[in-house]
């Protein structure tokens, strides 16, 4: 999972405007049209019921119009003022954010914060004020003096028994480690962990590899796609990425549109 390429929407380079961060120049084409939407509102209305054993999972990615995932080796390129609104709106209904360590240490990821506007809204849905992040890694190869680790709710990380022992026990002075048997985390072990810890809604931020291995695990249950109007024309990554031929039918739900980016949410069938 460390080989994952840094390719998913990367939240620390993301400085919308005012007008933006409110959604005034998001609208809806689908189911029903309308002129102007609030990404914020319109995510977290949306159904996300709980399997009996496992959370609900829900992967957000971003593509070219050819299918890149990313430019030069990150995705930020491909966003829009809009694009940025929608991702933050994505995360606030999150209990667990989902994400390869390649994409971690590539991307520098930093804790993960709210408006306190978010905060009260998490709370009064019953959720915590902040998703938790949780990292995969069979290497636990990070630097755990980053501020990823230091703050106040340091990441979930979920690794192998074959990590090395230094690591490990570097880790688990700082944080909760859980170990899977073998050298890979079995992913539907690894969702259903998460939902062992209270979460209901885990969203997978990539990359590719990671979202490969939970596509054939069969627990992709929402798809949500930001299509960047623009051709790329090289050997990016695909959304993804080293999966076997598992075909799974969704359904398209809903369409935001904003300057000529599409945001697409689909439902597994």
């Amino acid at each position: 999972m460390e080989k994952s390429p840094a390719i998913h929407r990367a939240p620390q380079k993301r400085g919308p405007t005012p007008a933006a961060r409110y959604g005034r120049d998001v609208r809806q084409l689908l189911p029903i049209a309308l002129d102007a939407a609030d990404p914020s509102v319109v995510y977290a209305g949306d159904a996300r019921p709980p399997h009996g054993d496992r959370p609900w999972l829900l992967l957000d990615m971003i593509s070219s119009a050819d299918g890149a995932t990313h430019i030069d080796g990150t995705s930020g390129a491909l966003g829009s003022e809009g694009d940025h609104v929608v991702f933050r709106a994505i995360r606030a209904v999150a209990d667990v954010i989902l994400v390869a360590a390649g994409t971690v240490r590539s991307e520098n990821y930093r804790p993960v914060r709210a408006t306190e506007a978010v905060r009260a809204a998490r709370v009064a849905r019953g959720q915590t004020p902040v998703a938790r992040l949780a990292i995969l890694s069979r290497h636990l190869d990070f630097d755990f003096d980053a501020d990823l680790f230091t703050s106040d709710q340091p990441p979930l990380l979920l690794t192998t028994t074959e990590a090395p022992a230094s690591a490990l026990r570097r880790a688990e002075a700082i944080t909760e480690v859980v170990r899977f048997d073998g050298d890979r985390v079995d992913m539907v072990a690894a969702v259903k962990a998460l939902g062992q810890r209270g979460a209901s809604i885990v969203l997978a931020e990539g990359g590719p590899t990671l979202n490969g291995q939970l596509h054939d695990a069969g627990l992709i249950d929402e798809l949500c796609l930001t299509l960047s109007p623009l051709l790329v024309g090289t050997a990016a990554a695909r959304v993804i990425d080293g999966a076997g031929l598992n075909v799974q039918h969704l359904s398209l739900d809903r369409v935001l549109e904003e300057d000529g980016w599409l945001f697409l949410r689909y439902v597994r069938s």
